[in-house]
């Protein structure tokens, strides 16, 4: 370029490109910390649009909600502010696999996340279109727009979502651009490339929007919010809130029918789409494929907001043309004379191969380089949200020179979500469950505070207010706890009527409440009542009563993850040649060369290399180790 064009329109510490959740979450991160930043979108009025379902957590999601705040992060704190609906799943589970889901109400969800975005000490918001990465001597020195002017920073983040070359598809009609009617980013693939991005091409997909004025709901299963009010943040104190229902309908065999006969219209059966689709939340169509004999599929009704008539169609995702769309759903009880107010739709985009990034999600060859969100290879806006603070954080921490913050398996789903991307990799969009961590009884979701927040605290996010309810909560909890193990009862005649009548088998020797509070007939409050126990908040009283209930098994998990940390612990050299590691396996040498793991115990996970490579690599580290205590005593 003539440097005499060149229009340098701003200096940041940290550029962040796109501002859907991941990037508003890395954003806010880097910011936060301390860092002068610069959150670009392509339209201002959609800042962490939800573009597909209005809704926050379930299954592990939830998980990864939860943790975020526990970190400092937003998504938790915005979903509070603006649900309609909240619901605690998998109550009938033990308290590992509970999820909170919350129904949002989508436009006041993202107006409310850009006014916060718009509100924050040290970020710039501009609706820009990015086309070019700058980077020089393998470092990024910034971006480049679409108008020409150029913004330089010591470190961008990447977190463009679906918008990478993206191509609606709705039956035979396809067209460039992102979801729900946005801009694609066309030419920013091409300068990934050209600084040596490898790159990929998913699909994704969602349902058609129909009008709420033409649905029967007497024809539907209500599913209403819980008494019991929720929150995502360990900083909300929400007590009340007003719900709306969501409505559960089923397929059909007429549904299928039409589906199946209209099946050579499919694009993803006639070749239009071409990109890898997610496996964990397929289009109706791949559902009547790969489930033929299933009589029937269940179908949420999920409002999207307040103050709209528009209703998602939650598990109808499809690309089908709008004819076969309009006829399918009206085979579903309740929807039989609905109008769509969308059309559902797949979108094909560019993503890149999540193995070129290291765990802190900076780039491998591209220094200051980071990634975050679905255009990583995931689906999901939790995950996205996810990725988005982690890489926001190491941005702020690669600004300031500091320590970087990755997150371990056996810390939080964050960190096995991200784990599993740079380790592993994927070849379609990667979604979290909880079958993907091995040691869920550790993370479950009530205590990602007591994981997490002294690590948020340590990179500067977690803020004082924060850090003060944190301190006096866990304060609470281990003073209840030894509490509970100082002062017991004895058998008397008293305490034996007193359990008796309580529905308690009596004791028969000295029992401390703590033990008391093992046997599965008992809990916190029935102990209180009769024994005048200290009065205990909700939360701290969750936190006791796991502890002590599932004592045993944590304590094993806690075993497991010690042997694990050994491996972790054992670090690889970043420069190590494997081409000098005698006795590795051919296609193990070639994953460890590819990937470049940072330890034994990440080596280990990687597909492709097997238990007797890991046992190469711990001699030949144990020889390198006596070679260097070796010279060392000649030094001397």
């Amino acid at each position: 370029m003539d440097n005499k064009n060149v229009f340098v329109a701003g200096a940041y510490d940290v550029i962040v490109v796109g501002a859907g959740h991941a990037g508003v979450e890395a954003a806010l991160a880097a910011a936060r910390i301390g860092c002068h930043t610069l959150l670009t979108t392509l339209s201002m009025d959609n800042i962490a649009m939800m573009p597909c379902n209005p809704s926050v957590g379930g299954p592990a999601k939830g998980h990864l909600v939860r943790e975020l705040d526990a970190l400092g992060g937003e998504m938790g704190v915005n979903a509070d502010k603006t649900c309609i609906q909240f619901r605690m799943l998998n109550t009938g589970k033990g308290p590992a696999v509970h999820a909170l889901r919350a129904q949002a109400d989508k436009k006041l969800y993202q107006f409310t996340m850009k006014e916060t975005c718009e509100q924050t000490e040290n970020l710039d918001v501009k609706q820009l279109l990015i086309d070019k990465l700058l980077v020089e001597d393998g470092k990024v020195t910034g971006v480049q727009s679409e108008t020409g002017e150029i913004y330089t920073a010591k470190a961008v983040v990447m977190a463009t979502g679906t918008y990478l070359k993206g191509r609606i598809i709705i039956g035979e009609h396809t067209y460039e651009g992102g979801p729900a009617g946005q801009r694609a980013a066309v030419k920013f693939s091409d300068s990934l490339k050209e600084v040596g991005v490898k790159l990929m091409r998913f699909k994704t997909g969602t349902p058609a929007r129909v009008d709420a004025r033409t649905l029967d709901y007497s024809k539907m299963e209500i599913q209403p919010g819980d008494e019991e009010c929720r929150n995502f943040s360990f900083m909300s104190d929400e007590v009340t809130r007003e719900q709306i229902p969501c409505y559960l309908t089923y397929t059909n065999e007429e549904t299928h029918k039409i589906l199946r006969d209209n099946m050579e219209r499919a694009p993803m059966a006639n070749g239009i789409i071409e990109g890898i689709g997610p496996r964990y939340c397929p289009s109706i169509e791949t559902k009547i494929l790969r489930f033929p004999d299933k009589e029937r599929h269940q179908l949420f009704l999920e409002p999207e907001g307040r103050h709209t008539n528009e209703v998602y169609v939650q598990g109808m995702s499809t690309s089908m043309p709008m004819d076969v769309q309009l006829a399918f759903l009206r085979t579903i009880p309740g929807l039989e004379h609905a109008k769509v107010m969308r059309a559902g739709y797949a979108i094909e985009y560019d993503c890149i191969d999540p193995t070129q990034l290291k765990p802190t999600l900076e780039f491998k060859n591209i220094q200051g380089f980071f990634s975050a969100g679905q255009a990583n290879g995931t689906s999901g806006y939790e995950e996205a949200a996810a990725q988005g603070i982690i890489a926001g954080i190491n941005a702020a921490m690669f600004i300031k020179g500091e320590e970087p913050l990755v997150l371990k398996r056996s810390e939080a789903y964050i960190g096995v979500l991200i784990d599993d991307l740079v380790t592993k990799g994927t070849n379609e969009p990667y979604r979290i469950m909880t079958s993907r961590a091995e040691y869920r009884l550790l993370l479950r979701q009530d205590n990602a505070d007591q994981r997490l927040t002294p690590l948020g605290r340590r990179v500067g996010l977690v803020k004082d207010d924060r850090w003060a309810r944190y301190t006096e909560k866990q304060n609470a909890i281990n003073e209840a706890l030894d509490y509970l193990r100082k002062n017991s009862i004895n058998p008397t005649k008293e305490i034996t009527e007193k359990l008796t009548a309580a529905g308690i088998e009596p004791v028969r020797n000295a029992t401390s409440f703590y033990d008391l509070l093992r046997r599965p007939d008992v809990d916190y409050d029935k102990l209180a009542e009769l024994f005048d126990l200290p009065e205990l908040t909700k939360e701290v009283k969750q936190q006791v009563e796991i502890t002590i209930t599932y004592e045993g098994y944590i304590k094993k998990q806690l075993e497991q993850v010690e042997r694990m940390e050994k491996l972790e612990e054992k670090l690889l050299p970043e420069d190590l040649d494997y081409d000098e590691v005698p006795s590795l396996r051919d296609e193990g040498r070639e994953k460890l060369k590819a990937i470049r793991p940072r330890s034994v115990g990440q080596a280990s996970r990687i597909s492709g290399v097997s238990p007797a490579d890991i046992s190469v690599l711990l001699i030949w580290l144990e020889q390198q180790q006596r070679l260097k205590a070796g010279e060392g005593q000649a030094d001397v």
